[in-house]
């Protein structure tokens, strides 16, 4: 069915009200294409997509077909699946509370019993529950760090994990086998599934596992200012708590602490991006704070900096951030005798090898895996199982981190927590972050990792994406910045080629290439499973910070050339 079938579909359609079919008519040309010319996807990292009608939007048709879908997955697969129930969490988006009682009221519907927050609350905080309550599943509304006009949904098994791609091609196949989004029916069984509201029982819970992850509880927290903000979403009760438990002095960016999904005091609710630093910045100066502390809005991601010797405040990317905690908690965790003797880090394969380098110089194993947590989780998961080495850590670049496995999804909480208590540990001797980093460094090499990122949008957007890839596959890169190619990784083929012998990757396929240089430099290249754009990852290893970053400049621009794209 094309564009316009798909958009009179919607227009005539007796299950769509007058105040949507307003919307449709007032849509421009532009606008129906994009809604309409393809299904949103529900993919390895369930739903994502701009909010409003239409085949690819988040709505109450696309998220009740979602869920009828998970419904018959559940009971497909798991014979208590009634009684064990689903667990259902929200951020601060808009609809989110309504398509949080849609999916719950479907998932009665099928006779599957459901447990929801009686408001917001975090990614991780669904993750632990599901977990705690023993349930099959477990639900979250949200789109992360996305823009005000997304929302999403992703799904949860029964281990508290994002479903790996080997548990959701079958959920995939059910929806897909399912009828368009308007013309999905279903026989409510006779007795239905309860909902229960979820008292306050389970944010204790979950707050005094995150408190026990502190090494040093007791650092003498005098003269040390802290400014934190939820960017309007979903962790500022637990981490205000937190921070009270442990007499931290906190100053709350007030404008950002209601759960506003227009995001009104937030020039972006990303910690990946700097704007999202602004108004914490002017608080930070205002009462001469020591560090900001941010989670995005669902409050897995974390943003951090510190005030640096110049007086100013100094962001920290996720590779940087990761690799001075993961320094830290193996130090300590040295020093008190408490390493397991098989312990094993976990990261990506777009992530920055510094990490790896901390990790093997402890005697800790590292396994690499494709970008989305949920590969992290299911591991932790496995190795419990059969005995394996013991989690210590495990981060992506793109600032998410885990430090116990209590949840398996990347905490925001956790992470919060370990910084601020890193951070006040090094000013304890004279140290600001930037200081760490560079003793790191000098033992390590020096690491400059950035994130860059190109928007594809619309039909031809989606086309353009297929065509780099495919580019890129066809005429590999054998050079850039006069630094020769070594190894290339394609996680779509599954090969690794390096000095003229192919091996296997065995790890899930991906549409991923990665470009291996002889400088121990790295150019990683996906499409974004969430959103339409292509990211690049770019890694440099030198001996100073200068050099680095005038590296990473220059193999960029002589990248986009290649690529013909326009910077």
């Amino acid at each position: 069915m094309n564009i316009q079938d798909n958009y009179k579909r919607w227009l005539n359609s007796s299950k769509v009200n007058n105040v949507i079919k307003e919307q449709l008519k007032k849509m421009s040309e532009e606008e129906k294409a994009d809604a309409f010319y393809k299904n949103v996807e529900f993919g390895t990292a369930g739903m994502r997509g701009i909010l409003g009608p239409g085949t690819n939007r988040l709505n109450e048709f696309t998220v009740r077909k979602a869920t009828v879908g998970f419904a018959i997955y559940l009971l497909e697969k798991f014979p208590q699946a009634t009684t064990q129930g689903v667990v259902i969490s929200h951020d601060n988006r808009h609809q989110s509370r309504e398509f949080t009682i849609l999916s719950a009221k479907t998932l009665n519907n099928f006779g599957i019993k459901t447990y929801v927050f009686d408001s917001l609350r975090p990614t991780p905080e669904l993750s632990f529950a599901v977990r705690y309550l023993k349930a099959v599943g477990g639900i979250m509304i949200t789109a992360s760090h996305n823009p005000k006009e997304y929302n999403g949904y992703k799904v949860y098994d029964e281990t508290g994990c994002q479903l790996i791609p080997s548990k959701i091609k079958r959920l995939v196949d059910i929806i897909n086998d399912l009828p368009n989004e308007l013309d999905v029916v279903y026989t409510s069984v006779s007795n239905p599934g309860e909902t229960i509201v979820l008292d306050k029982s389970i944010d204790d819970e979950y707050v005094k596992l995150v408190e026990q992850i502190s090494l040093n509880p007791k650092l003498n927290k005098k003269n040390f200012k802290i400014v934190f903000t939820p960017n309007h979403g979903t962790s500022y009760v637990n981490a205000m708590r937190i921070f009270k438990d442990f007499k931290y002095d906190v100053v709350p960016v007030i404008s950002q602490c209601n759960p506003d999904p227009d995001f009104s005091s937030a020039l972006s609710p990303n910690p990946e991006d700097p704007r999202s630093f602004i108004e914490p910045i002017k608080v930070a100066k205002e009462n001469s704070a020591d560090l900001i502390v941010m989670t995005d809005p669902d409050g897995d991601r974390v943003g951090l900096a510190y005030l640096g010797k110049d007086k100013e405040y100094h962001l920290v990317n996720g590779n940087e951030g990761a690799a001075m905690l993961l320094n830290y908690i193996l130090t300590i965790r040295k020093e008190r005798n408490d390493l397991p003797q098989k312990g094993v880090m976990y990261n990506t394969v777009v992530t920055s090898p510094l990490g790896e380098k901390i990790a093997s110089s402890f005697g800790v194993a590292t396994e690499s895996f494709l970008t989305g947590f949920k590969y992290i989780g299911s591991r932790i998961d496995y190795y419990e199982k059969h005995h394996g080495p013991t989690f210590i850590f495990g981060y992506e670049e793109s600032y998410g981190c885990l430090v116990a496995p209590f949840a398996r999804d990347k905490d925001g909480l956790q992470a919060i927590l370990l910084y601020t208590e890193m951070a006040l540990y090094y000013k304890l001797k004279g140290m600001d972050l930037e200081d760490v980093y560079n003793m790191i460094s000098k033992r390590y090499g020096y690491h400059e990792d950035i994130v860059k990122s190109f928007e594809f949008k619309g039909p031809i957007g989606q086309q353009k994406m297929d065509d780099l890839m495919k580019q890129l596959r066809e005429h590999p890169l054998e050079k850039l910045d006069d630094h020769t190619v070594m190894a290339v990784e394609d996680y779509l083929n599954s090969t690794r080629i390096s000095n003229g012998e192919t091996t296997s990757i065995e790890l899930d396929k991906s549409n991923v290439m990665k470009f291996i240089f002889d400088d121990g430099g790295y150019i990683a290249i996906r499409p974004s499973g969430t959103e339409p754009k292509v990211k690049f990852y770019l890694g440099a290893v030198t001996k100073s910070k200068l050099d680095s970053q005038s590296r990473i400049e220059r193999m960029y621009i002589e990248l986009l050339k290649l690529l013909n794209l326009e910077q």
